[in-house]
């Protein structure tokens, strides 16, 4: 497989201190940038692509992948969890801000692309 597009894009949950949350609006934020008219262009069904999503936030175990997944409406999608992003604390009143950031990468088979542009 062969990755042809990554985006990136950064989420915040303000107030409810939500991972989940957070990492869907990176994710979110990251689609929001990109069209892959390659795919209909060459009559590549969707389901050829392989998606692979990395969020980054300060506690990984609390991001729910499955729910991430429901959020991509193209391809066979990937989700992984790892520590980085933000967690800022308001020094007023002790809450947390979480800040995500999250990378969004398109695989096809190259073969594929190259079958399909005759």
């Amino acid at each position: 497989m062969q990755r042809f597009i990554i985006e990136m894009g950064t989420g915040n949950d303000l107030h409810g201190q939500n991972y989940t949350k957070a990492a869907a609006r990176a994710i979110e934020d990251a689609i929001r940038h990109s069209s892959i008219p390659m795919l209909p262009a060459l009559e590549i069904d969707h389901t050829e692509m392989r998606v692979q999503v990395t969020v980054g936030v300060q506690k990984p175990d609390q991001v729910d992948a499955q729910v991430l997944k429901t959020g991509l409406p193209r391809g066979e999608v990937s989700v992984k969890a790892t520590f980085g992003g933000l967690d800022i604390t308001n020094p007023d009143t002790g809450e947390v801000t979480v800040v995500a950031t999250a990378a969004v990468e398109a695989f096809l088979d190259p073969e594929l692309v190259r079958n399909a542009a005759g």
